[in-house]
């Protein structure tokens, strides 16, 4: 009886030792796995901090730097969990395996979205346009309204906002009409064959020179672009601020037609003559 009560204290004492052992080196592991973690989390943090400092001086776009700057950050911390659970004792390996297989099987859903994703990189890097800017893109015109990291959204001259998925941004040829900010207007005029050439060039010409929107500094060329079925031709090319383009364009139209008119210059249309023929009636 004795001896079974000696062996039960012995036994439960290489138990005491054996879970204080093992609670011990646990314990260290778990303590080293924590400061991993807490120590990780600011060296990461620090990281970021200093790559969206850096992506300010460059100019990035504030938009692209906020999504950046929560990319790094996370992708470090995974970093940091997988090495603190390795550090406990974790097996990481099937961990990281799962990980990358669900990343594969979301890749391989999400596919137009990380090709929207990565076209909306590019164009926030390369800036081939910038909010306010009026282009043509997709088939769609209209003044940029924002630029985000999957569309891009254009407000049209009629008020309608468009959302367009930055993948076939990039896949149209793009028209930005606002970055040399300025543009040519090109009208045609036609007068009659009896007008006076020397005329005609001297009158529109009185009318461009008149508007001050019209920018001096740049020639406009008035020239006779064709001998036309019923009239001369003539080609009217002045340079305007982009911001007053469509304004221009409307009012040289208006106050030439008004010159022309004042100063006896035909603008002729075409005619139709209809021949009627009667039947006769035969008894």
């Amino acid at each position: 009886m004795e001896k079974t009560v000696t062996d039960s204290i012995s036994a439960t004492q290489n138990y005491i030792e054996l879970a204080m052992q093992y609670g011990a080196t646990y314990a260290i592991k778990i303590v080293f796995a924590i400061l991993i973690y807490v120590i990780g989390k600011r060296v990461a943090r620090s990281i970021t901090n200093v790559a969206v400092k850096a992506m300010h001086q460059k100019g990035v776009d504030s938009e692209l730097t906020g999504f950046l700057n929560s990319l790094i950050y996370w992708a470090l911390l995974a970093v940091i969990v997988v090495a603190a659970l390795g550090q406990v004792g974790v097996q990481t390996a099937s961990f990281i395996a799962m990980l990358g297989a669900a990343g594969l099987a979301v890749g391989l859903a999400l596919q137009g979205s990380l090709s929207n994703f990565a076209a909306g990189i590019l164009i926030l890097l390369l800036r081939p346009f910038n909010v306010d800017d009026w282009v043509e893109m997709a088939g769609t015109s209209g003044k940029v309204k924002g630029i985000r990291v999957f569309t891009t959204e254009l407000l049209t001259g009629d008020n309608k906002s468009v959302i367009i998925p930055n993948s076939r941004v990039l896949a149209s040829n793009i028209i930005n009409f606002s970055s040399t900010g300025e543009r040519r207007i090109d009208l045609v005029f036609g007068v009659s064959y009896e007008a006076d050439i020397d005329q005609v060039r001297a009158v529109i010409k009185q009318v461009i020179e008149a508007d001050q929107r019209v920018l001096k500094d740049k020639e406009t060329r008035i020239t006779v672009a064709e001998l036309a079925d019923s009239s001369v031709n003539f080609n009217v090319r002045p340079w305007v601020l982009t911001d007053d383009y469509w304004l221009v364009h409307a009012d040289l139209i208006e106050n030439i037609k008004k010159a022309f008119d004042a100063n006896g210059i035909s603008i002729p249309f075409p005619k139709m003559d209809v021949h009627v023929a009667h039947a006769v009636e035969i008894d």
